[in-house]
């Protein structure tokens, strides 16, 4: 049957394989990405993810590693949504990687049900998620809408979650580990010849190799004017990453919206191919901001908003940017 293509965007089907515990998200036919939470993570994310030419944008390490990609921070998987610091557990650093002897400072997201699974003009996903502790407590409930639209040189994933305190106070504390994030393919990496370490809040070291950098094309710009290194830890309403893949300009982009408490969110964006955005950390970003602490009371939430996008063919503009910026604050 021919999928059915509206004036503005193409048709979304959304394809559920509970046994395989992921939904694959067709755009116009072909897979735009697919939601995944196997039972071996420690949370679930979209992957891979497809620029509309079809090139790949995600790293494939740990999941489909490929020759000459980076093999840092095995937690960094697909397109994600997490903090480091609920209630003193750190839901962003789990993973395999973490001995069963620490596993207790560490927290992790187990999806419960897939409620809607729907396919049109744009394709909506709704899943119930618990953020539980290392003995199955469940600290957080989440409610995640995701909301996929595309059309011939362009994708969009709205990302809305409401957290909810769910049995009893819960304290989400300043901490650079947030808050929605993707690990992109080597192609999108900024170019380097130094070997790094970063260090996470409980002070646990990775380090982040030098490698060749040929195919190496990625270059960030954010709403604040920065560009490259320059805009982590900056505070921006947007931020572009741009590169060139299969001799095909690509820019990929994170959108924060007014409504989201911590807006605009600082910039957890680094060169080795973490691009990340966190609306619940700024003194960890910024030594001269307030530490931010948000309290819920047992059944309380928050709700956030965020929009991924990708487009082949051309690069994403400042001004363009503004545009989806724009449109994207008035829909939520």
């Amino acid at each position: 049957m021919a999928l059915f293509v509206t004036a503005n965007g193409q048709n979304v089907k959304l394809v559920q394989n509970d046994s395989q515990r992921k939904v694959d998200v067709m755009v116009g036919g072909k897979l735009f990405t697919s939601y995944q939470y196997p039972e071996n993570q420690e949370k679930p994310f979209l992957f891979p993810i497809y620029a509309p030419n079809g090139s790949v944008v995600t790293r494939g390490y740990p999941i489909e590693p490929r020759k000459g990609e980076r093999v840092d921070h095995p937690h960094h998987i697909g397109l994600w949504f997490n903090h480091g610091n609920v209630n003193g557990l750190d839901f962003w650093n789990n993973s395999s990687a973490i001995p069963a002897s620490r596993k207790d400072t560490y927290g992790h997201i187990a999806v419960q049900k897939i409620l809607k699974a729907e396919s049109g003009k744009t394709g909506t996903l709704e899943v119930a998620s618990n953020w539980d502790d290392n003995k199955g407590n469940t600290v957080m409930a989440e409610n995640t809408k995701y909301i996929f639209s595309g059309d011939k040189t362009s994708r969009t994933v709205d990302h809305i979650s409401t957290l909810t305190a769910a049995n009893g106070p819960v304290t989400i504390t300043d901490n650079k580990e947030g808050l929605i994030a993707i690990r992109v393919d080597r192609a999108f990496e900024m170019t380097s010849n130094e070997s790094l370490i970063f260090t996470d809040e409980k002070g646990n070291p990775t380090t982040v190799k030098a490698t060749d950098n040929t195919g190496v094309t990625g270059m960030y710009i954010s709403s604040n004017g920065k560009k490259g290194d320059a805009v982590w830890g900056t505070r921006n309403e947007w931020i572009i990453l741009t590169g060139t893949k299969d001799n095909t300009t690509i820019s990929m982009a994170i959108f924060d919206n007014p409504k989201n408490p911590g807006y605009p969110a600082f910039a957890h964006a680094r060169g080795y191919g973490l691009f990340a955005m966190n609306d619940l950390g700024q003194n960890s970003y910024d030594s001269k901001q307030e530490k931010k602490v948000y309290n819920l009371a047992k059944g309380e939430s928050i709700t956030l908003y965020h929009r991924f996008y990708v487009q082949s063919g051309a690069e994403l503009t400042p001004e363009g940017a503004v545009k989806i910026f724009q449109n994207f604050s008035k829909e939520y």
